[in-house]
């Protein structure tokens, strides 16, 4: 575990995002976690959307985010972490899986999830899936996004949280 007071980076990874309060959320997620945002297009909005902005509120300028033309890019330009590859066909219940500072966290479109391509280029054991009820196809993306984002911060014991004593 991090020594107190020391802040942690993980990555969120949205692969071709569709809806932009989703997107929104996720930002407002990202400032007040500490983690990095990276939005892999092409995006299914404009950064200037008006629902966007509305669901990131002020948060856009506290939030650290970047855009890229596709996943290598983002990859490249990250140093080629750890990628955990988050989708309702996943191997490893999200919660069983050991994270560390510097991984990134991808996740779907809203609408179809990851593509089987983009699943085949991470092995099984990092393929992560949220635990759901019989019978239902996925959590809303700002959802699941919050739920894994923040499992991988508790293992990091709140790294860089106002209340870290």
């Amino acid at each position: 575990m991090p020594a107190a007071g020391k802040l942690s980076r993980m990555h969120v990874l949205l692969y071709q995002p569709e809806i932009p309060p989703n997107t929104g959320n996720i930002i407002r997620l990202c400032a007040n976690t500490g983690a990095a945002l990276h939005l892999i297009g092409p995006l299914g909005f404009e950064l200037d959307d008006a629902r966007l902005r509305r669901a990131g509120l002020d948060y856009h300028e506290t939030a650290t985010l970047r855009r890229h033309a596709s996943l290598d890019d983002c990859l490249v330009a990250l140093g080629h972490p750890r990628l955990l590859a988050f989708s309702s066909r996943g191997a490893t219940r999200f919660d069983r899986h050991a994270y560390a500072a510097g991984d990134a966290l991808l996740f779907g479109p809203e609408s179809r999830g990851l593509p089987d391509e983009v699943l085949a280029r991470v092995p099984a054991a990092l393929q992560l899936r949220l635990p759901m009820r019989a019978g239902q196809r996925s959590l809303n993306l700002s959802n699941a996004v919050a739920v894994a984002v923040f499992e991988a911060w508790r293992q990091q014991g709140f790294a860089g949280a106002a209340d870290d004593t």
